[in-house]
């Protein structure tokens, strides 16, 4: 086996971490699409919380689920070591900040849930980089093919 060939410890950590990661990520995405009226009450404290969330337009949606989605497929290519992993966390990132881009930029998200609510997005804006990033390294190393 070539020294490009073999993967160190920490990929295969960080690729399951991740993976954890972005189940969470389509765990949440599901469980906000098929929420009921009621559910969807009960979750968010204000009037103004429960409108935002219930006039979420569907682009924003429909990123949401691809930054998901995208991020579930490209840990599990990563971990069966493929070079397209990049390409779908890339897909992922672009996901995420259309995402966002409605919530604090388009819409009221910063009015409605206050400056608290940047930290969630900033850490999975910061992870989806860093997914990029990480992916790129390990395809130059050998590690993907």
């Amino acid at each position: 086996m070539s020294e490009s060939e073999k993967v160190p410890v920490s990929f295969w950590v960080i690729a399951g971490a991740a993976l954890v990661w972005n189940l969470f990520g389509l765990l949440a995405y599901y469980l906000r699409v098929t929420a009921t009226p009621e559910m969807l009450a009960e979750m968010y404290t204000t009037e103004a919380e429960l409108a935002f969330m219930t006039s979420l337009p569907a682009w924003a949606t429909g990123a949401q689920g691809l930054a998901v989605t995208a991020g579930v497929l490209g840990c599990l290519l990563l971990l069966v070591r493929k070079k397209v992993a990049k390409m779908l966390f890339i897909a992922s990132l672009a996901g995420v900040l259309a995402q966002n881009a409605y919530g604090f930029i388009l819409g009221d998200g910063l009015e409605t849930f206050g400056p608290g609510a940047l930290v969630l997005p900033i850490v999975v804006i910061v992870v989806a980089i860093a997914l990029v990033i990480f992916s790129a390294k390990a395809a130059e190393k050998g590690w993907l093919k």
